[in-house]
Protein backbone atom coordinates (compact mmCIF):
# COMPACT_ATOMS: atom_id res chain seq x y z
CA UNK A 1 0.00 0.00 0.00
CA UNK A 2 1.02 3.07 -0.38
CA UNK A 3 0.01 7.46 -0.82
CA UNK A 4 -1.62 8.31 -3.92
CA UNK A 5 -1.57 11.53 -5.68
CA UNK A 6 -4.72 10.53 -6.93
CA UNK A 7 -7.04 13.41 -5.92
CA UNK A 8 -10.10 11.42 -4.74
CA UNK A 9 -8.12 9.18 -2.67
CA UNK A 10 -5.46 8.42 -0.06
CA UNK A 11 -3.94 5.20 -0.27
CA UNK A 12 -3.87 2.67 -3.09
CA UNK A 13 -3.65 -1.39 -2.53
CA UNK A 14 -2.91 -3.32 -5.52
CA UNK A 15 -3.83 -7.09 -4.64
CA UNK A 16 -3.71 -7.56 -8.37
CA UNK A 17 -1.99 -6.11 -10.46
CA UNK A 18 -1.79 -6.52 -14.80
CA UNK A 19 -5.03 -6.11 -17.08
CA UNK A 20 -5.77 -5.69 -21.06
CA UNK A 21 -7.17 -3.54 -23.16
CA UNK A 22 -11.30 -3.67 -23.55
CA UNK A 23 -12.46 0.04 -25.16
CA UNK A 24 -10.86 3.14 -26.14
CA UNK A 25 -10.52 4.57 -22.41
CA UNK A 26 -7.69 2.08 -22.49
CA UNK A 27 -5.26 3.56 -25.15
CA UNK A 28 -2.81 5.38 -23.25
CA UNK A 29 -3.12 3.62 -19.67
CA UNK A 30 -0.92 4.74 -17.24
CA UNK A 31 -0.65 1.31 -15.23
CA UNK A 32 0.75 -0.03 -18.30
CA UNK A 33 3.24 2.22 -18.65
CA UNK A 34 3.81 2.44 -15.05
CA UNK A 35 4.39 -1.38 -14.69
CA UNK A 36 6.98 -1.03 -17.82
CA UNK A 37 8.97 1.41 -15.19
CA UNK A 38 8.76 -1.16 -12.11
CA UNK A 39 9.24 -4.45 -14.20
CA UNK A 40 12.42 -3.08 -15.71
CA UNK A 41 13.39 -1.93 -12.14
CA UNK A 42 13.07 -5.73 -10.98
CA UNK A 43 10.31 -5.43 -8.49
CA UNK A 44 9.33 -8.61 -7.78
CA UNK A 45 5.53 -7.96 -7.95
CA UNK A 46 5.81 -6.80 -11.44
CA UNK A 47 7.70 -9.42 -12.53
CA UNK A 48 5.15 -10.64 -15.13
CA UNK A 49 5.16 -7.35 -16.44
CA UNK A 50 1.38 -6.42 -17.41
CA UNK A 51 -0.14 -10.09 -17.16
CA UNK A 52 -2.58 -10.39 -14.70
CA UNK A 53 -1.30 -11.57 -11.74
CA UNK A 54 -2.88 -12.18 -8.07
CA UNK A 55 -0.83 -11.42 -4.74
CA UNK A 56 -2.14 -13.04 -2.00
CA UNK A 57 0.46 -11.78 0.45
CA UNK A 58 -1.11 -8.65 -0.03
CA UNK A 59 -4.45 -8.99 1.27
CA UNK A 60 -3.84 -8.16 5.06
CA UNK A 61 -1.95 -5.16 4.41
CA UNK A 62 -5.21 -2.86 5.62
CA UNK A 63 -5.75 -4.25 8.49
CA UNK A 64 -1.95 -3.20 9.82
CA UNK A 65 -3.91 0.34 9.25
CA UNK A 66 -5.88 1.57 12.29
CA UNK A 67 -6.67 4.85 11.39
CA UNK A 68 -8.96 4.90 8.92
CA UNK A 69 -7.95 5.46 4.90
CA UNK A 70 -9.61 6.28 1.79
CA UNK A 71 -8.04 3.10 0.02
CA UNK A 72 -8.65 3.08 -4.04
CA UNK A 73 -8.27 -0.75 -4.96
CA UNK A 74 -6.11 -2.07 -7.87
CA UNK A 75 -4.75 1.26 -9.55
CA UNK A 76 -2.23 -0.88 -11.58
CA UNK A 77 -5.25 -3.37 -12.30
CA UNK A 78 -9.03 -4.54 -12.50
CA UNK A 79 -10.24 -6.86 -9.73
CA UNK A 80 -12.72 -8.13 -12.01
CA UNK A 81 -10.82 -8.90 -15.04
CA UNK A 82 -11.76 -12.61 -16.35
CA UNK A 83 -8.36 -13.66 -14.86
CA UNK A 84 -8.90 -13.09 -11.45
CA UNK A 85 -10.84 -16.03 -9.81
CA UNK A 86 -13.92 -15.27 -7.68
CA UNK A 87 -12.31 -16.67 -5.23
CA UNK A 88 -9.88 -13.93 -4.57
CA UNK A 89 -12.23 -11.63 -5.44
CA UNK A 90 -14.15 -12.89 -2.56
CA UNK A 91 -10.72 -13.02 -0.48
CA UNK A 92 -10.53 -8.79 -0.95
CA UNK A 93 -13.99 -8.53 -0.07
CA UNK A 94 -13.40 -10.23 3.04
CA UNK A 95 -10.34 -7.98 4.05
CA UNK A 96 -12.28 -4.91 3.00
CA UNK A 97 -15.61 -6.58 5.25
CA UNK A 98 -13.36 -6.78 8.31
CA UNK A 99 -11.53 -3.22 8.10
CA UNK A 100 -14.47 -0.86 8.83
CA UNK A 101 -12.34 1.57 10.18
CA UNK A 102 -11.12 2.18 5.56
CA UNK A 103 -13.00 3.25 3.14
CA UNK A 104 -12.70 1.39 -0.06
CA UNK A 105 -12.95 2.79 -4.06
CA UNK A 106 -12.95 0.05 -6.01
CA UNK A 107 -13.30 1.06 -10.21
CA UNK A 108 -13.63 -1.62 -12.58
CA UNK A 109 -14.27 -1.28 -16.98
CA UNK A 110 -16.00 -4.87 -16.60
CA UNK A 111 -19.55 -4.00 -15.56
CA UNK A 112 -20.65 -7.28 -16.37
CA UNK A 113 -18.51 -9.30 -14.55
CA UNK A 114 -19.24 -7.35 -11.75
CA UNK A 115 -22.92 -7.50 -12.32
CA UNK A 116 -22.74 -11.03 -12.79
CA UNK A 117 -20.86 -11.52 -9.98
CA UNK A 118 -22.18 -9.17 -6.73
CA UNK A 119 -25.05 -11.05 -5.23
CA UNK A 120 -22.23 -13.70 -4.74
CA UNK A 121 -20.01 -10.98 -2.72
CA UNK A 122 -20.88 -9.18 1.03
CA UNK A 123 -21.27 -5.57 0.88
CA UNK A 124 -20.45 -3.91 3.64
CA UNK A 125 -21.17 0.24 3.69
CA UNK A 126 -17.65 0.96 3.33
CA UNK A 127 -17.02 -0.23 -0.34
CA UNK A 128 -17.65 2.24 -2.69
CA UNK A 129 -17.90 0.41 -6.18
CA UNK A 130 -17.38 2.73 -9.65
CA UNK A 131 -17.25 1.59 -13.20
CA UNK A 132 -14.81 3.90 -15.91
CA UNK A 133 -17.24 5.67 -18.78
CA UNK A 134 -15.62 7.34 -21.29
CA UNK A 135 -17.91 8.17 -23.86
CA UNK A 136 -21.29 7.05 -24.90
CA UNK A 137 -20.27 3.53 -26.01
CA UNK A 138 -19.60 2.25 -22.96
CA UNK A 139 -22.29 4.09 -20.96
CA UNK A 140 -24.28 0.56 -20.78
CA UNK A 141 -21.52 0.15 -17.58
CA UNK A 142 -23.68 2.25 -15.42
CA UNK A 143 -26.76 -0.28 -15.76
CA UNK A 144 -24.83 -2.52 -14.82
CA UNK A 145 -23.18 -0.61 -11.99
CA UNK A 146 -26.73 0.49 -10.74
CA UNK A 147 -27.84 -3.43 -10.23
CA UNK A 148 -25.11 -4.02 -7.95
CA UNK A 149 -25.58 -4.27 -3.96
CA UNK A 150 -22.86 -1.68 -3.58
CA UNK A 151 -23.79 0.83 -0.78
CA UNK A 152 -21.81 3.83 -2.89
CA UNK A 153 -21.71 3.67 -6.65
CA UNK A 154 -19.88 5.97 -8.30
CA UNK A 155 -18.89 6.80 -12.05
CA UNK A 156 -15.29 7.75 -13.13
CA UNK A 157 -15.61 9.63 -16.49
CA UNK A 158 -12.05 9.89 -17.11
CA UNK A 159 -10.66 10.01 -19.82
CA UNK A 160 -13.46 11.53 -20.93
CA UNK A 161 -13.10 11.34 -24.41
CA UNK A 162 -16.70 12.01 -26.21
CA UNK A 163 -19.90 14.15 -24.15
CA UNK A 164 -22.28 12.02 -22.10
CA UNK A 165 -25.37 13.19 -22.54
CA UNK A 166 -28.56 12.57 -21.26
CA UNK A 167 -27.50 10.76 -18.37
CA UNK A 168 -29.56 8.43 -15.84
CA UNK A 169 -28.06 8.75 -12.77
CA UNK A 170 -30.82 6.82 -11.05
CA UNK A 171 -28.83 5.27 -7.71
CA UNK A 172 -25.57 6.96 -8.84
CA UNK A 173 -24.12 8.56 -5.98
CA UNK A 174 -20.97 10.36 -7.30
CA UNK A 175 -18.95 11.44 -10.60
CA UNK A 176 -15.63 12.09 -11.13
CA UNK A 177 -15.07 13.62 -14.02
CA UNK A 178 -10.99 14.02 -15.62
CA UNK A 179 -9.47 14.86 -18.84
CA UNK A 180 -6.85 12.36 -20.31
CA UNK A 181 -3.11 13.67 -19.49
CA UNK A 182 0.11 12.67 -21.15
CA UNK A 183 2.56 13.88 -24.09
CA UNK A 184 -0.48 11.91 -26.89
CA UNK A 185 -3.86 13.11 -24.68
CA UNK A 186 -7.18 13.33 -26.51
CA UNK A 187 -8.57 16.79 -25.90
CA UNK A 188 -11.38 16.97 -23.34
CA UNK A 189 -13.98 19.66 -24.29
CA UNK A 190 -15.40 22.30 -21.64
CA UNK A 191 -18.60 22.48 -23.15
CA UNK A 192 -18.40 18.32 -22.06
CA UNK A 193 -17.45 18.96 -18.29
CA UNK A 194 -20.42 21.59 -17.69
CA UNK A 195 -22.64 19.38 -19.28
CA UNK A 196 -21.95 16.58 -16.68
CA UNK A 197 -21.90 19.16 -13.92
CA UNK A 198 -25.01 20.04 -14.48
CA UNK A 199 -26.98 16.35 -14.95
CA UNK A 200 -25.58 15.76 -11.32
CA UNK A 201 -26.72 18.88 -10.01
CA UNK A 202 -29.92 17.80 -11.43
CA UNK A 203 -30.16 14.94 -10.08
CA UNK A 204 -28.61 14.85 -6.65
CA UNK A 205 -25.45 13.12 -7.56
CA UNK A 206 -21.81 14.34 -5.99
CA UNK A 207 -19.61 16.02 -8.92
CA UNK A 208 -15.84 15.71 -8.47
CA UNK A 209 -13.89 17.33 -11.29
CA UNK A 210 -10.19 16.06 -11.22
CA UNK A 211 -8.14 17.49 -13.89
CA UNK A 212 -8.36 19.18 -17.50
CA UNK A 213 -5.40 16.72 -18.10
CA UNK A 214 -3.28 17.50 -21.09
CA UNK A 215 0.92 17.35 -21.78
CA UNK A 216 1.09 18.98 -18.39
CA UNK A 217 -1.87 18.26 -15.88
CA UNK A 218 -0.28 19.96 -13.30
CA UNK A 219 0.04 23.30 -14.78
CA UNK A 220 -3.40 22.64 -16.74
CA UNK A 221 -4.86 22.07 -13.09
CA UNK A 222 -8.61 21.27 -11.98
CA UNK A 223 -10.31 24.76 -11.90
CA UNK A 224 -13.75 24.87 -13.44
CA UNK A 225 -15.32 28.20 -14.12
CA UNK A 226 -13.69 29.72 -11.04
CA UNK A 227 -14.20 26.95 -8.99
CA UNK A 228 -12.92 23.71 -7.61
CA UNK A 229 -15.03 20.81 -7.87
CA UNK A 230 -14.54 18.03 -5.05
CA UNK A 231 -17.71 17.08 -3.49
CA UNK A 232 -18.83 14.03 -2.08
CA UNK A 233 -20.97 11.36 -3.05
CA UNK A 234 -24.64 11.97 -2.23
CA UNK A 235 -25.32 9.85 0.95
CA UNK A 236 -22.02 9.90 3.08
CA UNK A 237 -19.77 12.11 5.00
CA UNK A 238 -16.78 11.89 2.27
CA UNK A 239 -13.85 14.05 4.28
CA UNK A 240 -10.00 13.62 2.78
CA UNK A 241 -7.48 14.02 5.25
CA UNK A 242 -5.82 16.18 3.21
CA UNK A 243 -7.20 18.22 0.20
CA UNK A 244 -5.41 18.27 -2.41
CA UNK A 245 -6.03 21.52 -4.46
CA UNK A 246 -5.44 22.57 -7.88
Amino acid sequence: MSFSTIEWTEMTWNPTTGCNKISQGCKFCYAEVMTKRLTAMGIEKYKKGFKIAIHPETLDIPRKWKKPRLIFVNSMSDLFHPGVPLSFIKKVFKTMNECPQHTFQVLTKRADRLHKLSNKLTWTNNIWMGVSVEDEKVIDRIDYLRETGAFVKFLSLEPLIGPLSNLDLTNINWAIVGGESGPKSRQMLKEWVIEIKDQCEEQNVGFFFKQWGGRNKKQAGRILEGNLYSESPNNVEFNLYYQKQA
